[in-house]
């Protein structure tokens, strides 16, 4: 008697998903609640476990297959500890007659027997590891995986992208080879990939279209010094690592003063709803966070009432979670406002898109240092970073969004005012 494996709930209004990967083939033994299978949402990667334990009998759709919730995908077998005891008993007593047979084979033969072992074997690649080796254009089944039952990690592969690049590049041409020839390899490589876009690609592109086409975007732009918060920061980080066991960053003075001045303007804080507007008196702050599959947002909740360490605890939670695709969906749902870092790659400027239905987006950008005329009139290089406020005009005026980033400014110039709410 088979037990079917179904699509779970996703998720408040998700009703289907995309068959991202198979983490299990036909014919492996699973356990209860084994993951076998990944699945693609628009937000996040979902990996569905067996219900059952047993032998994976075989799948019902293809990678790459759009699915619903509820339906039916695969199916598991009995008898799966008995099978796999069987199977292992096998394998051990093959092992033995191998060995018996080529004692004196030496070590070539020995060699041979586990790379035939290891071809023959299917890999089992999780998203995160799937994802990096495209990123890279690696060969999976060249890299050596130090996980359990010999997976591949994420580490194995970026380890091997590293030696990969480190090796020395192929020697050049023979002298006596032929011109034509020569002349072709200086043309360089015209390869193509075509590579089916991710549910989450697929998302952003169609949310990003969706904001341009409906909202009246606009964006303003002002300036900061960053020297007050860099030499608090260097004043304090020791301490207050010690304490509260988490790097003092930037992106907690950013939140502190961005809930400092959509207290003063709430309709950056705000959404349009139909015909009516929508006003919070909390700020659930969106961070975009880089992540293999492309931007995710996570959300900070309430955190108007956060302490600093609170919001850098919970930003480094969540950026890592994105790294290592292990966020849940209810963790992205929502946002009054988003901020979003371009500076960490080295971003001078920008114009961000507005994340639907919010009002309004803070975009950072990098660091540097420029000339500043003081107010003494002297000229001195200064710590310099560009903000940008990208706006819902339907909602937001400008005189609003000026006002929303020059508060912003004056608490990051000086982080007093975030202490006596000023």
């Amino acid at each position: 008697m088979s037990t079917d494996v179904t699509v779970p709930t996703l998720g408040e209004s998700i009703t289907e998903a995309t068959l991202g990967e198979w983490l299990k083939q036909p014919g492996d033994a699973v356990a209860a609640d084994e993951p076998i299978a990944s699945l693609e949402t628009d937000k996040v990667a979902v990996e569905v476990p067996s219900p059952v334990a047993g032998i994976l009998e075989d799948h019902v759709v293809a990678v790459g297959d759009t699915i619903e919730v509820g339906a039916v995908i695969a199916r598991i077998g009995e008898g799966g500890s008995e099978k796999k005891d069987q199977q292992s008993e096998t394998k051990d007593e093959s092992k033995e007659k191998a060995s018996a047979a080529d004692a004196d084979m030496g070590d070539d033969s020995e060699d041979r027997q586990a790379s035939a072992a290891a071809d023959s074997q299917p890999l089992t690649l999780s998203p995160a590891v799937r994802r990096a080796v495209l990123e890279h254009g690696l060969d999976p089944s060249k890299i050596k995986g130090t996980g359990k039952d010999g997976r591949l990690t994420k580490d194995d592969v970026l380890q091997a992208a590293k030696v990969e690049k480190a090796e020395p590049h192929a020697p050049s041409m023979a002298p006596d080879e032929p011109a034509v020839a020569k002349s072709e390899a200086a043309k360089g490589n015209r390869n193509e990939e075509r590579v089916r876009m991710t549910r989450l690609r697929q998302t952003i592109a169609n949310r990003l279209k969706e904001a341009q086409n409906t909202a009246a975007l606009l964006t303003t732009f002002n300036d900061v010094d960053m020297s007050a918060v860099m030499d608090a920061r260097s004043q304090y980080k020791d301490l207050f690592e010690k304490k509260h066991g988490i790097r003092l960053g930037f992106m907690g003075f950013f939140v502190k003063a961005a809930c400092l001045a959509l207290r003063d303007v709430p309709s950056v804080n705000g959404r349009i709803d139909g015909d009516e507007i929508v006003y919070h008196d909390y700020v659930d702050v969106s961070v975009a966070v880089s992540a293999p599959n492309g931007l995710v947002v996570p959300v900070i909740r309430n955190a108007e009432s956060m302490s600093f360490a609170e919001i850098e605890t919970t930003i480094a939670d969540l950026g890592q979670r994105a790294k290592d695709g292990k966020l849940g969906l209810d963790e992205m749902k929502g946002g009054t406002f988003t901020i979003s870092n371009g500076g960490v790659f080295g971003s001078l400027l920008s114009t961000p898109i507005i994340n639907p239905p919010q009002s309004a987006v803070l975009g950072m950008h990098r660091i540097e240092q420029r000339p500043v005329v003081l107010d003494t009139g002297e000229i001195a290089a200064r710590p310099m970073m560009y903000l940008a406020l990208s706006y819902d005009h339907r909602l937001v005026d400008g005189r609003e969004a000026v006002t929303a980033l020059v508060r912003m400014k004056e608490a990051l110039e000086d982080p007093m005012r975030l202490l006596i709410d000023l």
